[in-house]
């Protein structure tokens, strides 16, 4: 039997605290060239965050997001998306373009870039791969690797709708300052669950960045930190 947690907005829940003691990534960690020589020199680090609390019982499943950093004159932001209201698996939700492994692709990384051709029209052509993060293990039992990638600020995005109800990007500076980075915890069956989230305004209202998107955007900030 497959557990689900109970229907709530993740917006209404208690946040327990800000990280505002923690350090931001230096500006000059944030370059392009500066986060390709982090992972060509295999860099040492340690993940803050690579399993949620299990919320299902399911037989875990592969998978891979790719996390866009766009190049912009301003500096790099990082492209997210907005799930579709109807789809099964985290709807309404913000994400990284990523999905379920296929039997046809090649390995983690096809998988990624084949998912972000698929929600969004991202030519690959225009995606220069940077590395992975380690395995992150989601509570609905999805094993995700995440693939960063620099992206050309020239590319065109055409979410495709039956998966993507709108795309957006968040300055690379917002998410790696711990400022920004909220913590949430939940009571549900005895058991307490936590998450982070990185609510950030735009012109369309806010977008909450929260649960496994926020998850591995923390291990980000932790690799490019340490």
């Amino acid at each position: 039997m497959t557990v689900i947690l109970p229907s709530f907005d993740p917006r209404q829940v208690p946040v327990i605290g800000v990280d505002h003691h923690l350090p931001k990534v230096a500006a000059s960690a944030l370059q392009p060239q500066a986060i390709a020589q982090r992972f060509a020199s295999m860099h040492t680090w340690t993940p803050e965050v690579l399993a949620e609390l299990r919320f299902s019982d399911r037989t875990p499943v592969h998978a891979s997001v790719l996390i866009p950093l766009v190049l912009r004159d301003e500096g790099l932001t990082v492209l997210l998306t907005e799930r579709s209201t109807h789809l099964s698996s985290h709807s309404g939700q913000v994400a990284f373009p990523g999905g379920k492994a296929d039997p046809e692709d090649a390995d983690s990384l096809d998988t990624a870039l084949r998912e972000a051709e698929e929600e969004i029209g991202l030519d690959r052509s225009l995606v220069q791969v940077l590395g992975s993060l380690p395995l992150y293990t989601t509570g609905s039992a999805f094993m995700v690797t995440p693939v960063v990638a620099l992206v050309q600020g020239g590319h065109a995005v055409t979410p495709n709708p039956h998966e993507v109800a709108d795309t957006f990007e968040v300055p690379l500076a917002f998410l790696m300052d711990p400022a920004n980075h909220r913590r949430h915890a939940l009571e549900w069956n005895g058991v307490r669950r936590q998450w982070l989230s990185m609510p950030y305004r735009d012109a369309k209202g806010e977008r909450f960045i929260w649960g496994a998107t926020a998850g591995m955007l923390r291990n980000l900030y932790r690799f490019l930190l340490d």
